[in-house]
């Protein structure tokens, strides 16, 4: 049964996969950047896909928790601020969707996996903003640990993922101190809204450390990605790097991290308490506080904006039959 299949007539093509994943390896080794038209092994290919298409997924519903406040935003200037972030992270979204789409995959059937429930979005944009607090909170933590995570994928093997995420990059800063901003003028304020603010952070601080996905005995894609340049640290390496700096700017506005366990080591590293895991798989299952109308959300929004599709579509054939007229003239 074997040696049929080493004579199969795909021998050849087998043989050729394995001198173009050599020298492929080469050029990721070699630190140059794979482009759309490279030859790129198939794993490679899907776990960009996957990767960035999350990400996508990520950006869109991630407007969803900070849009439930443009309206209840506490003045027109913090409301002006909030509304452009969100825009901005429909952007971020439009930009990796087309980094995704210079790797064969359509944009239609990656939203639709989405819009089903079989394709992930980040964990944290699954828990609800209560307060405006939270919007503070997501600023500084939540952008913060995207930053932490998204700062080394600038430098990623795929040129147009690392040339996409430079512009998200520059802009995510600018969120994470608006976030900040919005913390230091709480803790500045009255003990009402300090105390609001130690709420919020009491309430994110765990489910921001999940963010960065499993700890790396147990991350199911590190090793490849690793491998191919796509990542750069780990998941444990970056949670650690985010808690070094997040601490001490947590102390300077006052307020608790909610770890009793968390303590500096002689390295100057602050090490924090045992991570609930059960929390993070239950909400990846589809069971967290806001999973269900998170989906719901955009599944309304995408019916919703079915006309204006179809009204693309249509002026776009009416254009190209127009251009085709004037080309046989």
């Amino acid at each position: 049964m074997y040696t049929q299949a080493l004579n199969s007539p795909e021998e050849g093509t087998l043989v050729e996969d394995a001198a173009g994943a050599s020298r492929f390896q080469a050029r990721i080794d070699a630190e140059e950047r794979i482009e759309p038209n490279d030859w790129m092994p198939s794993a490679y290919r899907k776990t960009l896909i996957r990767q960035i298409s999350q990400h996508a997924h990520s950006e869109i519903v991630g407007m969803l928790p900070e849009g439930n406040w443009i309206t209840r935003a506490p003045s027109l200037r913090r409301k002006a601020a909030l509304l452009a972030k969100v825009q901005d992270e429909c952007g971020h979204g439009l930009y990796l969707y087309a980094a995704a789409e210079t790797l064969g995959a359509s944009r239609e059937e990656l939203v639709d996996a989405m819009l089903a429930g079989k394709a992930k979005y980040s964990s944290i944009f699954n828990y609800p903003t209560l307060t405006w607090a939270d919007i503070g909170v997501i600023g500084w933590l939540v952008d913060g640990a995207a930053i932490m995570n998204q700062i080394p994928l600038c430098r990623c093997s795929y040129g147009p993922y690392a040339r996409a995420m430079i512009r998200v990059c520059k802009e995510e800063s600018f969120h994470q101190r608006q976030g900040y901003e919005i913390m230091l003028t709480l803790c500045r304020g009255t003990a009402e809204q300090k105390a609001m603010a130690q709420d919020a952070l009491n309430r994110w601080w765990w489910p921001v450390l999940m963010m960065f996905g499993p700890p790396d005995q147990a991350s199911q894609h590190s090793d490849a990605s690793t491998k191919w340049k796509i990542k750069r640290f780990s998941n444990d390496e970056l949670r650690q790097k985010f808690i070094d700096a997040t601490v001490p700017q947590a102390q300077y506005l006052g307020l608790t991290i909610p770890d009793p366990a968390m303590k500096q080591d002689e390295q100057g590293h602050w090490v924090h308490g045992p991570i609930d895991w059960s929390e993070f798989k239950q909400v990846l299952a589809g069971n967290g506080p806001c999973n269900r109308d998170r989906l719901a959300a955009r599944r309304k929004a995408h019916a919703d904006g079915a006309w204006v599709r179809e009204a693309a579509a249509a002026y776009a054939e009416k254009r190209a039959r127009r251009q085709m007229a004037q080309a046989a003239e």
